[in-house]
C-alpha cells in the first residue's frame, strides 16, 4: 500500500494504535475559533514552516520530506519564492525545489505515480508550472503515464487506490498559469467514477481498492482518506450536493467528538483532522459550521482542535494532544487546514521584486527529449491518455510530431492509426479507426483551450497538454 504522499502514518502504527483518543485536560466552553485566533495561528504556523527550511534553501529530501510545506504556505498566502534561508534570495525555496524536480535523478530509481502527484500539487502551490518544470520534466505527463488501460480511471496499480485519488487532486487542481483546467472533462469523469465505486457503505474511503468487493466496501473507513477522496470528487467537478459527497460529509460528522477532533483510525491526531478539514474546505463545507460544532457546553470545531495543538509563539503543531514537541508533518497539515486550504492552492504572487507568480520553461531545447501529455477521446466515454516522448529539432513541435511519437507512448495504445500518415500535412481525417463524418470531426485543444480543427501542422509547445476529441 503506497502511502508516500504524506505523513507516512504507517511508520508509526504501533505507537498510534496504542495512543489515547481524548484530549488531555479540561476543555473550556467557548465559541468556535475567531478570525483573530485563526490569523494568529496562521502567522505563527508560517513562521514555524520557515524554520524548517534547509541551509541550502530546500524543503524536499529523500523519503517523506517537508515539501508538502509548499501547499500549506500557499494556502496561508506565503509565496515559496519569498522563503529564503537568512535572506539569501539565490536559495529561495521555489528555485531550489524546481531544480530538484528537474533533475534526471528525481524522484528515485523506482518511482510510483504518487511521487509525481505529490510533485504536481506542491510545485503548483510553489508557483512552478508542473508541466514546464524544465526541458525534460513534465509532471503532468509523468502522472498520465500511469493510467491503467485495463482499468480505465485508475492511475497506478488499482490496489493502491490512493494513487487515483491524488491523480484527481493533482490533474484537477493544478491548473494552467491562466487558471484553465488543463485536462479534458472525460478524463476527470473516468476517475471520479472510480472514486465513487470505491466509496464504502459507511460513506468514507480508505487507501486500498474496495470496488467490486462487498466485504471491503463494508469495512470501516479512514478519516484521512475520506478527506482526500471527497476533495478529489469536488476538485474533479462533482458538486457538493452530490450524494457521494454528502455521504462523506456525514461520515466525518459522525466521527467528530466534543473537542472537535475526529476519531481517526490511529486515534485523535492533527494530521487526520487536517486532512478532514481540507476535504471539507475543498467541497465548500464550513468546518466551523453548525454540522461541525460540538454540542454545548463544548462548542468546539475541528479548527478549534487544530489550533489547540499548536505551540505558541513557536507555531509548530503537535501530532497528538499528549506530545511535548511539534511535528513537521503535523504542522504542515495543521497550517494548511487552519488557513483554509485544500490539498494544493493557487500560488500567491511573491513580494520579492522580479519574482513572477509562476516560473516555467518556455520552449523545447532542440535535441533534448521531452514528454507531453496526450489525451484521445473518440466520444464513446473511454478516453485514452498517454505520455508521449518527442525530441524536437527546434523550440516548437507539431501535432504530427506528437502523433508519430505516440507509437511508443506510455501506456501503449492511445494512438493506433492516424490519417494522414507521417510526412503528409493536413487535417486529421481519421484516428484510431474513427473517421470524420457528417458534422463530426477530430478537434484539437491545447491546455484546455478552445477546440480547433486537428491538423498535423498545428504548433505544440513544451508542456502542452494535447487533447484530441471527436465531435462537433
Amino acid at each position: 500500500m503506497t502511502r508516500t504522499l504524506h505523513r507516512g502514518l504507517a511508520t508509526a502504527v504501533a505507537a498510534l494504535a496504542a495512543a489515547g483518543t481524548a484530549l488531555a485536560g479540561a476543555v473550556p466552553a467557548q465559541a468556535t475559533a475567531s478570525p483573530a485566533q485563526i490569523t494568529t495561528s496562521v502567522t505563527n504556523g508560517v513562521a514555524y514552516l520557515r524554520s524548517l527550511q534547509g541551509a541550502d534553501g530546500g524543503y524536499a529530501g529523500s523519503g517523506l520530506s517537508n515539501e508538502w510545506a509548499f501547499s500549506a504556505l500557499a494556502a496561508a498566502g506565503t509565496a515559496a519564492a519569498d522563503v529564503t534561508p537568512g535572506g539569501d534570495a539565490t536559495k529561495n525555496a521555489r528555485l531550489v525545489y524546481r531544480n530538484q524536480l528537474a533533475a534526471p535523478t528525481w524522484p528515485n530509481a523506482s518511482p510510483v505515480v504518487t511521487d509525481y502527484e505529490r510533485g504536481i500539487l506542491n510545485s503548483y502551490a510553489a508557483g512552478i508550472d508542473p508541466a514546464r518544470v524544465g526541458p525534460g520534466r513534465n509532471l503532468i505527463a509523468d502522472a498520465v503515464a500511469y493510467w491503467q488501460t485495463a482499468e480505465p480511471g485508475y492511475f497506478g496499480p488499482s490496489a493502491n487506490f490512493n494513487g487515483t485519488v491524488f491523480a484527481l487532486l493533482a490533474l484537477g487542481g493544478a491548473r494552467t498559469q491562466a487558471g484553465a483546467q488543463r485536462v479534458p472533462r472525460p478524463l476527470l469523469d473516468a476517475s471520479t467514477a472510480v472514486v465513487r465505486a470505491n466509496q464504502h457503505t459507511d460513506g468514507g474511503w480508505n487507501y486500498s481498492k474496495a470496488a467490486g468487493n462487498p466485504t471491503a466496501l463494508g469495512q470501516p473507513s479512514d478519516v484521512d482518506m475520506t478527506g482526500a477522496a471527497m476533495a478529489s470528487l469536488c476538485v474533479g467537478g462533482v458538486p457538493n450536493t452530490d450524494s457521494a459527497v454528502l455521504a462523506a460529509k456525514g461520515f466525518l460528522k459522525a466521527k467528530m467528538g466534543s473537542t472537535g477532533a475526529f476519531n481517526a483510525m490511529y486515534g485523535v491526531n492533527t494530521d487526520s483532522n487536517g486532512w478532514a478539514v481540507s476535504g471539507l474546505t475543498a467541497c465548500g463545507f464550513d468546518p466551523q459550521g453548525a454540522d461541525f460544532t460540538s454540542p454545548a457546553p463544548f462548542r468546539k470545531t475541528p479548527v478549534d482542535f487544530l489550533i489547540a495543538q499548536q505551540f505558541n509563539p513557536g507555531g509548530g503543531f503537535r501530532y497528538q494532544p499528549t506530545d511535548t514537541s511539534p511535528s513537521a508533518y503535523a504542522s504542515v497539515d495543521g497550517l494548511r487546514a487552519v488557513a483554509g486550504g485544500g490539498f494544493t492552492a493557487t500560488p500567491p504572487t511573491p513580494v520579492t521584486a522580479g519574482e513572477p507568480q509562476f516560473v516555467a520553461t518556455s520552449g523545447f531545447t532542440p535535441g533534448t527529449a521531452a514528454r507531453l501529455a496526450l489525451i484521445v477521446d473518440d466520444g464513446t466515454g473511454n478516453p485514452r491518455p498517454c505520455a508521449v516522448t518527442i525530441t524536437p529539432s527546434g523550440t516548437t513541435a507539431t501535432l504530427g510530431d506528437v502523433l508519430d511519437a505516440a507509437a511508443t507512448a506510455s501506456p501503449a495504445g492511445c494512438v493506433t492509426a492516424v490519417t494522414p500518415a507521417s510526412g503528409v500535412a493536413g487535417p486529421i481525417t481519421s484516428l484510431n479507426g474513427v473517421a470524420n463524418a457528417g458534422g463530426s470531426s477530430w478537434l484539437l485543444s491545447i491546455d484546455g483551450g478552445a477546440s480547433i480543427t486537428a491538423d498535423r501542422t498545428a504548433t505544440v509547445n513544451l508542456g502542452d497538454t494535447v487533447s484530441l476529441r471527436y465531435g462537433s
